[in-house]
């Protein structure tokens, strides 16, 4: 059951519950409260892992289709296996976030999941638009969602790529761009930056250079992001990454330090 949040209008004889226009609403009328409608969860656990399913057989599909590979398949971020898992990744540190700040979970969840399903067969500049598309294909033919339930959700993939002031966007959309910008720091972003190293092929003596740039995206991720639970995160996953960066220095002969400033 959703969790519905209680707003108290000017006329005190009126409590509303509000959850985007897909929720509930309750009148009291002189002590007794009337009309009151629950609603469950517009996406059930099933239903979220069908999308789960269908985004992974479109990225595999995706790769299938193309000539040649393109667009350098051979780094493994761009194959459908990693998209999909920084895909559940996102999911998973946007609902925390939503939880945290009191963001709409279903809408950020099933935004997060359709949010790059399109990355690898449109260019980057419009897979966020091409994957709204897909969304919106996929929710109003599976099952009766709410249409403000689907505008909200191919909204926030729509401007998931925006640049600017994430003040700018819903509290939906912008827990799903901080989760997208987080998702690449800490172990994980040091991970892949290991695994570049191995494709451009680098000598362990450059580790602590590129844990480095994990550092650096971790700092401009911290100046980006605007909810608490947000850089709360990027701190926590930072000082993962700087540990490991120490360790590497310490035990690695005539590794330079390469110290944020």
């Amino acid at each position: 059951m959703k969790a519905f949040v209680c707003k108290r209008p000017k006329n005190r004889n009126s409590v509303y519950l509000d959850n985007n226009d897909y929720g509930t609403h309750a009148t009291r009328r002189g002590g007794e409260t009337v009309g009151v409608e629950i609603k469950e969860s517009p996406v059930s656990d099933a239903e979220f892992e069908a999308m789960a399913s269908f985004v992974r057989d479109y990225l595999s599909a995706s790769i299938e289709n193309e000539d040649g590979g393109g667009r350098m398949r051979w780094y493994p971020w761009h194959s459908a296996e990693y998209r999909y898992n920084h895909i559940r990744n996102v999911v998973d540190l946007a609902v925390e976030i939503a939880e945290r700040e009191g963001a709409d979970v279903d809408v950020v969840r099933v935004a997060g999941l359709f949010h790059d399903v399109s990355k690898l067969e449109a260019d980057q500049d419009v897979h966020a638009e091409e994957g709204a598309e897909v969304a919106r294909k996929y929710l109003e033919t599976h099952g009766e969602f709410p249409e403000s339930f689907i505008e909200q959700v191919c909204q926030s993939i729509e401007q998931h790529s925006y640049q600017g002031d994430l003040t700018d966007l819903s509290l939906e959309t912008r827990c799903l761009i901080e989760a997208d910008l987080l998702d690449k720091v800490g172990a994980n972003g040091a991970a892949l930056m290991m695994l570049r190293m191995g494709y451009e092929a680098r000598t362990h003596m450059d580790a602590a250079e590129m844990i480095q740039r994990v550092r650096e995206r971790g700092r401009d991720a911290v100046e980006r992001v605007e909810s608490d639970a947000a850089e709360s995160i990027a701190h926590r996953r930072l000082k993962r990454v700087r540990w490991l960066q120490e360790w590497l220095e310490d035990e690695v002969a005539h590794m330079e330090s390469s110290e944020l400033e």
